[in-house]
């Protein structure tokens, strides 16, 4: 069994913890703040679309609801690990990325 190299085991821990620990703040730009949906923000057009296509209301457990609790109360830990698993695999594609890119020039 071959070993991953320590810049793919570096890329995926960084990956992770980089996904982890921007998120809120993406949830933040993105208008899902502690105070409700930001208006004239992402959030606030999703949150438009999903009303009107639902007849006036947003559903319990729609993205929009799901995006504006993780905003407002932050990540539960079901949610922190299923974000650290999305950026440590991302990490992990571009670590392997660059080891693949090194052989190549060899």
């Amino acid at each position: 069994m071959q070993f991953p190299n320590v810049a793919t085991v570096v890329a995926v821990t960084a990956g992770a913890a980089g996904a982890v620990a921007l998120t809120p703040f993406a949830l933040y730009m993105a208008g899902f703040t502690g105070a409700g949906i930001a208006a004239g923000s992402v959030g606030a057009g999703m949150m438009s679309s999903a009303a009107a296509g639902s007849g006036g209301g947003v559903a319990a457990g729609s993205l929009v609801a799901l995006l504006q609790s993780a905003g407002a109360a932050g990540l539960s830990a079901s949610a922190t690990a299923g974000v650290a698993s999305v950026g440590g695999a991302a990490g992990g594609l571009f670590g392997g990325a660059v080891g693949w890119l090194k052989r190549m020039r060899r």
